[in-house]
């Protein structure tokens, strides 16, 4: 509420018959003059709300709590977290449907994909995802939904109208990562026991190629071009560059940060922006994220960022970058102009996945 300075006072005065008081006309000038005052001060304040910095671009980070079985919510634009809800046990992947009505949770302890009404975070249906599945991509076309089931070493491939399985594919055992091509012809499931990336035609769902990268690979991620496929290997430490014309192996990217251990530097988690000139890793306990030039192949820099860092998500104006870091319980925000962290927000225990919905208009 907005105080305005009292401008007039009453005062009494005698009446005469024949005539108004003397005061009567300073009295309604000074009356004139605050109804003015009001006025623009009821303009003002409306100009400084629409003009408030970054209104136009509040949108909202959903993290998974591994531990708590909750969902937390944070406002991009105040930078603190506004709700909390619970859902299936285990949730560790999390992603929005392509036209963002719905967003999915990978429940890994409850054995289900869960669907959830992204206008009101309402449970919707559970989808039958195979056992423990972890990570999980979209279709472009926004029909299927391909999941990574960890343990059966299977990829599960869902009809998104029908909520129907149409296949199961065999994979490498513990399939992690999950990724669907740009043009939607060849999804990629990573396999952390077996080493590799295995590439599934979406058309016949067989599997046409194996691609053999360093252990434990973690997370598969397409160029928005579709030309390469970057594999990030945790144990290895290094990540790998495919590139999909020949589907061969042409650069791997190793980490050194001074003063870590070459054993805690674990690529997980990746993003990259959509000029696909700018790649973020999480590099899990090195409690830093990777940023690397996609021209020179290089990386240019480490952000200090929490605890055990997972997974990570831009806004949509890619102006900041949220991490998940699942042993200091909490997300850090970087910026992403001056490459540097800015805040830490707590959220629930063992925060993994992170997926933003744009602000609706």
């Amino acid at each position: 509420m907005v105080t305005v300075p009292l401008l007039w006072r009453s005062q009494q005065a005698p009446v005469h018959a024949a005539s108004e008081p003397k005061a009567q006309p300073t009295q309604a000038l000074n009356r004139e003059r605050n109804t003015k005052m009001l006025a623009r001060v009821g303009v003002l304040a409306l100009i400084a709300i629409i003009a408030a910095p970054g209104a136009a671009h509040t949108h909202e980070a959903y993290v998974s709590n591994e531990k708590d079985n909750t969902i937390s919510v944070i406002d991009t634009e105040t930078q603190s977290v506004v709700r909390t809800f619970a859902v299936g046990q285990r949730p560790r992947g999390i992603t929005f449907s392509r036209d963002y009505k719905h967003f999915f949770v990978c429940a890994s302890d409850s054995d289900a994909v869960q669907v959830y009404d992204a206008a009101t975070d309402a449970w919707l249906y559970d989808l039958p995802s195979g056992e423990d599945p972890e990570q999980f991509a979209v279709s472009p076309d926004n029909k299927r939904l391909y999941i990574a089931n960890e343990d059966n070493a299977v990829t599960t491939i869902i009809d998104l109208e029908s909520r129907k399985v149409i296949q199961q594919v065999d994979v490498g055992i513990e399939p992690e990562g999950m990724a669907v091509s740009p043009d939607n012809a060849i999804a990629v499931t990573t396999s952390e026991t077996t080493n590799m990336a295995h590439f599934i035609d979406t058309a016949t769902f067989e599997v046409f190629d194996n691609i053999l990268v360093d252990q434990r690979p973690r997370h598969a991620e397409f160029t928005h071009d579709g030309k390469r496929l970057w594999v990030s290997s945790e144990i290895g430490g290094t990540l790998a560059v495919i590139d999909m014309a020949t589907r061969k192996v042409t650069k791997t990217i190793g980490f050194k940060i001074p003063g870590v251990r070459a054993d805690l530097i674990q690529p997980v988690g990746m993003a990259l922006t959509r000029d696909d000139k700018r790649l973020f890793v999480a590099l899990g306990p090195a409690n830093r994220v990777a940023v690397i030039d996609t021209a020179k192949l290089e990386v240019v820099k480490y952000i200090l960022v929490g605890q055990r860092v997972w997974h990570l998500a831009l806004t949509p104006e890619e102006d900041l970058l949220l991490t998940t870091n699942g042993v200091s319980n909490d997300v850090t925000v970087i910026d992403v102009t001056k490459l540097q962290a800015v805040k830490s927000l707590t959220v629930g225990r063992y925060p993994w996945g992170v997926a933003i919905k744009p602000k609706q208009k």
